[in-house]
Protein backbone atom coordinates (compact mmCIF):
# COMPACT_ATOMS: atom_id res chain seq x y z
CA UNK A 1 0.00 0.00 0.00
CA UNK A 2 1.24 3.48 -0.89
CA UNK A 3 -0.19 6.60 0.74
CA UNK A 4 0.28 9.53 -1.62
CA UNK A 5 -0.18 13.28 -1.24
CA UNK A 6 -0.67 15.19 -4.50
CA UNK A 7 0.05 18.91 -4.56
CA UNK A 8 -2.49 20.80 -6.66
CA UNK A 9 -3.01 24.44 -7.53
CA UNK A 10 -5.85 26.50 -8.90
CA UNK A 11 -4.61 28.79 -11.69
CA UNK A 12 -6.13 31.23 -14.19
CA UNK A 13 -7.32 29.45 -17.30
CA UNK A 14 -4.64 29.57 -20.00
CA UNK A 15 -7.28 30.71 -22.49
CA UNK A 16 -8.43 33.61 -20.29
CA UNK A 17 -6.88 37.06 -20.18
CA UNK A 18 -4.39 37.06 -17.33
CA UNK A 19 -3.06 40.18 -15.65
CA UNK A 20 -1.43 41.52 -12.51
CA UNK A 21 -3.36 43.54 -9.96
CA UNK A 22 -2.80 47.30 -10.01
CA UNK A 23 -2.01 47.60 -6.31
CA UNK A 24 0.69 45.08 -5.48
CA UNK A 25 1.44 43.51 -8.89
CA UNK A 26 0.46 40.04 -7.72
CA UNK A 27 -1.59 37.83 -10.02
CA UNK A 28 -5.17 39.07 -10.28
CA UNK A 29 -6.96 35.77 -9.73
CA UNK A 30 -10.42 37.30 -10.03
CA UNK A 31 -9.77 38.62 -13.53
CA UNK A 32 -9.85 35.22 -15.23
CA UNK A 33 -11.62 31.89 -15.07
CA UNK A 34 -9.99 29.59 -12.52
CA UNK A 35 -9.18 25.93 -13.21
CA UNK A 36 -7.19 23.07 -11.75
CA UNK A 37 -3.75 23.35 -13.31
CA UNK A 38 -3.42 20.94 -16.24
CA UNK A 39 -0.17 19.39 -15.07
CA UNK A 40 -1.70 18.88 -11.62
CA UNK A 41 -4.43 16.78 -13.23
CA UNK A 42 -1.69 14.53 -14.56
CA UNK A 43 -0.16 14.32 -11.08
CA UNK A 44 -3.54 13.29 -9.64
CA UNK A 45 -3.98 10.73 -12.42
CA UNK A 46 -0.57 9.23 -11.72
CA UNK A 47 -1.35 8.92 -8.02
CA UNK A 48 -4.65 7.21 -8.81
CA UNK A 49 -2.92 4.73 -11.12
CA UNK A 50 -0.44 3.86 -8.36
CA UNK A 51 -3.29 3.47 -5.87
CA UNK A 52 -5.16 1.16 -8.24
CA UNK A 53 -2.05 -0.99 -8.68
CA UNK A 54 -0.62 -0.91 -5.15
CA UNK A 55 -3.53 0.08 -2.89
CA UNK A 56 -3.34 2.93 -0.40
CA UNK A 57 -4.87 6.39 -0.23
CA UNK A 58 -4.61 9.59 -2.25
CA UNK A 59 -4.81 12.96 -0.50
CA UNK A 60 -4.72 16.25 -2.40
CA UNK A 61 -3.16 19.32 -0.81
CA UNK A 62 -3.43 22.93 -1.92
CA UNK A 63 -2.57 26.35 -0.57
CA UNK A 64 -4.91 29.08 -1.73
CA UNK A 65 -7.98 31.23 -1.05
CA UNK A 66 -11.59 30.07 -0.65
CA UNK A 67 -11.99 29.76 -4.41
CA UNK A 68 -9.37 26.98 -4.51
CA UNK A 69 -12.09 24.65 -3.20
CA UNK A 70 -13.22 24.31 -6.83
CA UNK A 71 -9.87 22.77 -7.78
CA UNK A 72 -10.03 20.48 -4.76
CA UNK A 73 -13.45 19.18 -5.81
CA UNK A 74 -12.19 18.50 -9.32
CA UNK A 75 -9.37 16.34 -7.96
CA UNK A 76 -11.73 14.55 -5.58
CA UNK A 77 -14.17 13.88 -8.42
CA UNK A 78 -11.32 12.23 -10.35
CA UNK A 79 -10.97 9.74 -7.50
CA UNK A 80 -8.77 11.22 -4.75
CA UNK A 81 -9.92 10.18 -1.27
CA UNK A 82 -9.62 13.38 0.75
CA UNK A 83 -8.11 16.86 0.74
CA UNK A 84 -6.22 19.35 2.87
CA UNK A 85 -6.64 23.07 2.16
CA UNK A 86 -4.18 25.59 3.63
CA UNK A 87 -6.20 28.80 3.52
CA UNK A 88 -4.68 31.88 5.15
CA UNK A 89 -4.65 35.47 3.91
CA UNK A 90 -1.10 35.87 5.26
CA UNK A 91 0.10 33.64 2.38
CA UNK A 92 -0.88 36.23 -0.25
CA UNK A 93 2.08 37.23 -2.39
CA UNK A 94 4.41 34.51 -1.09
CA UNK A 95 7.32 33.59 -3.35
CA UNK A 96 8.31 30.02 -4.25
CA UNK A 97 10.57 29.54 -1.22
CA UNK A 98 7.87 30.73 1.19
CA UNK A 99 5.21 28.64 -0.55
CA UNK A 100 7.38 25.53 -0.39
CA UNK A 101 8.10 26.18 3.31
CA UNK A 102 4.39 26.43 4.10
CA UNK A 103 3.50 23.30 2.12
CA UNK A 104 6.37 21.32 3.63
CA UNK A 105 5.09 22.17 7.10
CA UNK A 106 1.59 20.98 6.20
CA UNK A 107 3.01 17.76 4.75
CA UNK A 108 4.65 17.18 8.09
CA UNK A 109 1.19 17.00 9.70
CA UNK A 110 -0.20 14.35 7.29
CA UNK A 111 0.65 11.02 8.87
CA UNK A 112 1.68 8.02 6.82
CA UNK A 113 2.73 9.92 3.70
CA UNK A 114 5.06 7.77 1.58
CA UNK A 115 5.11 9.77 -1.61
CA UNK A 116 4.47 13.37 -2.64
CA UNK A 117 3.57 13.87 -6.30
CA UNK A 118 3.54 17.31 -7.96
CA UNK A 119 3.40 18.76 -11.42
CA UNK A 120 6.80 20.00 -12.58
CA UNK A 121 5.53 23.59 -12.79
CA UNK A 122 2.30 25.57 -12.61
CA UNK A 123 1.09 27.60 -15.59
CA UNK A 124 0.71 30.83 -13.61
CA UNK A 125 4.22 31.15 -12.15
CA UNK A 126 6.28 28.75 -14.33
CA UNK A 127 9.03 28.62 -11.69
CA UNK A 128 9.34 24.83 -11.64
CA UNK A 129 11.23 24.72 -8.35
CA UNK A 130 8.67 24.10 -5.59
CA UNK A 131 8.94 20.25 -5.66
CA UNK A 132 12.73 20.37 -5.26
CA UNK A 133 12.56 22.95 -2.46
CA UNK A 134 9.96 20.88 -0.60
CA UNK A 135 12.17 17.79 -0.89
CA UNK A 136 15.07 19.78 0.53
CA UNK A 137 13.01 21.04 3.48
CA UNK A 138 11.73 17.53 4.23
CA UNK A 139 15.13 15.89 3.70
CA UNK A 140 13.69 13.47 1.13
CA UNK A 141 15.06 12.19 -2.19
CA UNK A 142 13.52 13.80 -5.26
CA UNK A 143 12.70 12.53 -8.73
CA UNK A 144 11.80 15.53 -10.90
CA UNK A 145 10.53 15.98 -14.47
CA UNK A 146 9.46 12.35 -14.73
CA UNK A 147 7.85 11.13 -17.94
CA UNK A 148 7.33 7.56 -16.69
CA UNK A 149 6.89 6.31 -13.14
CA UNK A 150 6.76 2.88 -11.53
CA UNK A 151 6.43 1.90 -7.86
CA UNK A 152 7.51 -1.54 -6.72
CA UNK A 153 8.74 -2.93 -3.41
CA UNK A 154 9.37 0.42 -1.77
CA UNK A 155 11.27 1.77 -4.78
CA UNK A 156 10.19 4.45 -7.25
CA UNK A 157 11.83 4.54 -10.67
CA UNK A 158 11.28 5.86 -14.15
CA UNK A 159 12.52 8.15 -16.90
CA UNK A 160 13.49 11.75 -16.19
CA UNK A 161 13.37 14.02 -19.24
CA UNK A 162 15.39 17.24 -19.40
CA UNK A 163 16.97 19.41 -22.10
CA UNK A 164 20.11 17.30 -21.72
CA UNK A 165 18.37 14.01 -22.46
CA UNK A 166 16.47 11.14 -20.83
CA UNK A 167 17.80 9.51 -17.68
CA UNK A 168 16.80 6.37 -15.77
CA UNK A 169 16.49 7.31 -12.09
CA UNK A 170 15.19 5.69 -8.93
CA UNK A 171 14.73 6.42 -5.23
CA UNK A 172 13.46 4.69 -2.12
CA UNK A 173 10.22 5.66 -0.45
CA UNK A 174 9.44 8.12 1.02
CA UNK A 175 10.27 10.62 -1.73
CA UNK A 176 9.05 13.64 -3.68
CA UNK A 177 8.20 13.24 -7.38
CA UNK A 178 7.33 15.81 -10.02
CA UNK A 179 5.82 14.74 -13.34
CA UNK A 180 5.89 16.27 -16.80
CA UNK A 181 3.27 16.61 -19.49
CA UNK A 182 4.11 13.24 -21.13
CA UNK A 183 3.40 11.17 -18.01
CA UNK A 184 -0.24 10.29 -18.86
CA UNK A 185 -3.64 11.48 -20.04
CA UNK A 186 -5.89 12.37 -17.07
CA UNK A 187 -9.26 10.68 -16.73
CA UNK A 188 -12.50 12.65 -16.92
CA UNK A 189 -14.54 12.70 -13.72
CA UNK A 190 -17.64 10.51 -14.00
CA UNK A 191 -21.05 11.63 -12.75
CA UNK A 192 -20.67 9.15 -9.91
CA UNK A 193 -17.27 10.64 -9.07
CA UNK A 194 -18.64 14.18 -9.09
CA UNK A 195 -21.43 13.25 -6.71
CA UNK A 196 -19.08 11.29 -4.44
CA UNK A 197 -16.67 14.25 -4.24
CA UNK A 198 -19.30 16.30 -2.41
CA UNK A 199 -19.12 13.92 0.55
CA UNK A 200 -15.35 13.48 0.74
CA UNK A 201 -13.57 15.17 3.67
CA UNK A 202 -11.71 18.45 3.18
CA UNK A 203 -9.60 19.59 6.12
CA UNK A 204 -9.07 23.37 6.20
CA UNK A 205 -5.95 24.65 7.95
CA UNK A 206 -4.52 28.07 8.70
CA UNK A 207 -0.93 28.98 9.53
CA UNK A 208 -1.84 28.67 13.20
CA UNK A 209 -2.22 24.91 12.61
CA UNK A 210 1.37 24.63 11.36
CA UNK A 211 4.85 25.68 12.46
CA UNK A 212 4.82 28.52 9.92
CA UNK A 213 4.90 32.03 11.36
CA UNK A 214 3.15 34.89 9.58
CA UNK A 215 6.45 36.77 9.31
CA UNK A 216 7.93 33.94 7.24
CA UNK A 217 5.45 34.23 4.37
CA UNK A 218 3.55 36.84 2.41
CA UNK A 219 4.45 39.60 -0.02
CA UNK A 220 6.04 41.85 2.60
CA UNK A 221 8.51 39.11 3.52
CA UNK A 222 9.19 37.74 0.05
CA UNK A 223 12.75 37.63 -1.28
CA UNK A 224 11.57 38.79 -4.70
CA UNK A 225 9.01 41.42 -5.66
CA UNK A 226 7.50 42.99 -8.78
CA UNK A 227 7.93 46.76 -8.80
CA UNK A 228 6.09 47.62 -12.03
CA UNK A 229 4.35 46.10 -15.02
CA UNK A 230 3.08 47.19 -18.42
CA UNK A 231 0.49 45.52 -20.65
CA UNK A 232 1.73 43.32 -23.44
CA UNK A 233 1.81 45.41 -26.66
CA UNK A 234 -0.78 44.54 -29.28
CA UNK A 235 0.36 42.11 -31.92
CA UNK A 236 1.58 43.91 -35.03
CA UNK A 237 1.20 42.78 -38.61
CA UNK A 238 4.03 40.69 -40.00
CA UNK A 239 6.33 41.70 -42.82
CA UNK A 240 5.16 40.58 -46.26
CA UNK A 241 7.48 39.56 -49.12
CA UNK A 242 6.41 39.33 -52.75
CA UNK A 243 8.14 36.24 -54.10
CA UNK A 244 9.61 37.01 -57.49
CA UNK A 245 12.18 34.26 -57.31
CA UNK A 246 14.09 35.55 -54.28
CA UNK A 247 11.49 34.84 -51.59
CA UNK A 248 13.60 32.21 -49.88
CA UNK A 249 16.57 34.54 -49.59
CA UNK A 250 14.41 37.33 -48.20
CA UNK A 251 12.94 35.04 -45.54
CA UNK A 252 16.43 33.84 -44.61
CA UNK A 253 17.68 37.44 -44.27
CA UNK A 254 14.74 38.26 -42.02
CA UNK A 255 15.38 35.24 -39.78
CA UNK A 256 19.07 36.18 -39.51
CA UNK A 257 18.15 39.76 -38.62
CA UNK A 258 15.86 38.47 -35.86
CA UNK A 259 18.68 36.17 -34.65
CA UNK A 260 16.47 33.15 -35.19
CA UNK A 261 19.08 31.38 -37.31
Amino acid sequence: MTNIVVLIKQVPDTYSERKLSDGDFTLDREAADAVLDEINEKAVEQALQIKEAEGGEVTVLTAGPDRATEAIRKALSMGADKAVHLNDEALHGSDVVQTAWAIANVLGTIEGTEMVICGNEATDGRMGSVPAIIAEYLGLPQLTHMRTLEVSGGTVKGERETDEGIFEVEASLPCVVSVGEKINEPRFPSFKGIMAAKKKPVEVLTLADTNVEAGQVGKENAASTVTSSVPKPPRSAGEKFNDEGEGGNEVAKYLVAQKLI
